[in-house]
């Protein structure tokens, strides 16, 4: 069963959400938060598998909550989706960078709602791919190009590329198809990358090929 707790300020977003997953034999709502504090608390106390967050709520917003949640080790295991209304590329990459391993706007439908729990409940990423191009377009252009860090360098020609391509939006199946390799070869390569990088899930691996310069705006046709 995942366990699933939903914050946002707004009474009939939680109760839409809450008949939406519920429905589900597989998803059951564990608490509701109307503020990013209240949030934090019940993420702590009730340790849900998903938190769908909202970004923009009072007393803490969506962004610090799901980093207060994401970096406490008492929460170890607690993943977040952040929902919004907004689906501004400044929301998305402040979203990922707080440590979210999803992220979806309000107007999703049910049914994709429903995959997104279950995507991030099982512990990988899922971003929309046309959020996934936009976050190319928009960011990657504009993040400072450093040097790798020496814990890219502990990362194989193979494994870089599949990093590229996961930061792409590509899934394990598409990555596959396109280096030729079998999908658990490649869900091998990201276990293994996330382990040396240290991450989380895989929308730490984005963030981290951005602001790398990994990818550039326009390489990968979408």
């Amino acid at each position: 069963m995942i366990r699933a707790l939903l914050a946002d300020d707004q009474t009939l977003v939680r109760a839409g959400f809450r008949s939406i997953l519920t429905d589900e034999d597989d998803i059951e709502v564990v608490g509701e938060a109307a503020n990013g504090v209240q949030a934090v608390a019940q993420a702590r106390e009730l340790r849900p598998d998903v938190v769908l967050m909202d970004i923009r709520m009072p007393e803490l917003d969506g962004l610090e909550a799901t980093n207060q949640i994401v970096t406490d080790a008492r929460m170890d295991g607690v993943r977040v989706i952040i929902l919004t209304t907004f689906d501004l590329d400044d929301y998305v990459y402040g979203a990922l960078k707080a440590g979210a391993s999803g992220f979806l706007v309000k107007d999703t439908e049910p049914a994709e709602l429903i995959h997104a729990v279950r995507v991030v409940a099982r512990g990988d990423a899922l971003i929309a791919p046309s959020v996934t191009r936009r976050l190319i377009a928009e960011f990657a252009g504009r993040v400072k190009r450093p040097e790798p860090g020496p814990e890219l360098n502990a990362l194989t020609e193979r494994e870089r590329e599949v990093m590229v391509l996961v930061a792409a939006g590509l899934s394990n199946d598409e990555i596959a198809e396109r280096l030729v390799l079998s999908p658990a070869t490649v869900k091998t390569h990201v276990s293994r990358i996330m382990t040396k990088l240290r991450m989380r899930d895989r929308a730490q691996l984005v963030v981290l090929a951005y602001e790398a310069g990994m990818i550039t705006p326009g390489w990968l046709t979408p």
